[in-house]
């Protein structure tokens, strides 16, 4: 597999332009890309993600209401002069890194047709190189390096390059779903598999595979011209999965890489929840309290189908 060092790709794009439905009310006012997780909003940790694995120009496509992601982003001097007069360095440090981890950019989608549509918003910024786009639903473990993999993958085989995750076949029909053949291995162990078709959620009794389509992806400049020919799909929106499976269709190289780490769902209100305790309970600082805490809750809870009175 290439040396990281060679890949060209130095660009990713986070589309935040949604309504967060699934968490109204709290997001009338707040974008639920700024949700904490623990302490730090979801979109700070695919923010640096997208740094930690080498790519140092991020854009945002953003839609109505959508201001306070440019402010979380933009420095705030009151609040750091405020912070130094106090003497609370701590503090100072993680406003200075929600500010320095990245060179954010900002472009506005207009009208929400769709993930394609609001990748297509990118072109300018992308140029003519590889880039990858980051979805803020899905956490990516700072330990699992599912990002870095892709990159490589991309810079030996050339197209695009998409995670993937098994989710069994139950519930392959709330994804975008992938047809493959050849399989080799990664170094961490995570297949690298060649992608033959994909489908944008299929009924379950019609899917190729129980492999789903998750929120990494390193597209490769063509697709562009693709997404520009894609007619709206299914929820009448332009489907990226749509313009993937026509990639495949040409003849272009897609692959896919089966992850096997650790990821959080937080656009679900559960796995949102979940997410927060899982990564609280591994921090140094407040891990050793809420474990024990979250012991004596559980012991404390009542047998399945019992009154909690």
């Amino acid at each position: 597999m290439s040396s990281p060092s060679l890949r060209s790709a130095t660009k990713a794009v986070i589309p935040v332009a949604g309504m967060g439905t699934r968490f109204l009310p709290a997001t009338k006012a707040v974008p639920k890309e700024l949700l904490p997780v623990v302490d730090r909003p979801a979109l700070a940790y695919i923010v640096e993600e997208a740094a930690r694995a080498g790519l140092p120009e991020v854009l945002m496509v953003t839609g109505r209401n959508k201001g306070a992601i440019e402010d979380y982003f933009d420095r705030h001097p009151e609040l750091e002069t405020a912070l130094e007069k106090k003497g609370d360095a701590g503090r100072l440090a993680a406003v200075h890194e929600s500010t320095d981890v990245a060179q954010v950019h900002f472009v506005r989608q207009g009208e929400a047709k769709g993930l394609g549509h609001a990748v297509l918003q990118a072109a300018a910024f992308v140029g003519h190189e590889p880039f990858a786009v980051l979805l803020g639903d899905d956490l990516i473990d700072a330990r699992d390096h599912l990002l870095e993999q892709m990159l490589e993958v991309q810079a030996e085989h050339g197209g695009c390059v998409i995670a993937l995750l098994d989710v069994g076949a139950e519930n392959i029909d709330k994804y975008g779903a992938v047809a493959i053949e050849a399989r080799t291995q990664t170094g961490s162990g995570d297949e690298v598999v060649t992608i033959t078709g994909l489908v944008e959620k299929p009924p379950i009794d019609e899917a190729p595979s129980s492999l789903a389509i998750i929120g990494r992806y390193v597209l490769a400049p063509e697709i562009f011209g693709v997404l520009r020919e894609t007619a709206p799909g299914r929820g009448g929106e332009i489907q990226l999965t749509d313009a993937l499976a026509a990639l495949v269709e040409q003849g272009q190289p897609v692959h896919g890489v089966v992850f096997s780490g650790r990821r959080y769902d937080t656009g679900d209100r559960l796995d949102y929840l979940k997410a927060v305790i899982r990564l609280a309970s591994e921090r140094d600082d407040l891990g050793p309290p809420l474990r024990s805490w979250l012991h004596e809750f559980v012991a404390e809870l009542p047998a399945e189908g019992e009154s909690s009175s």
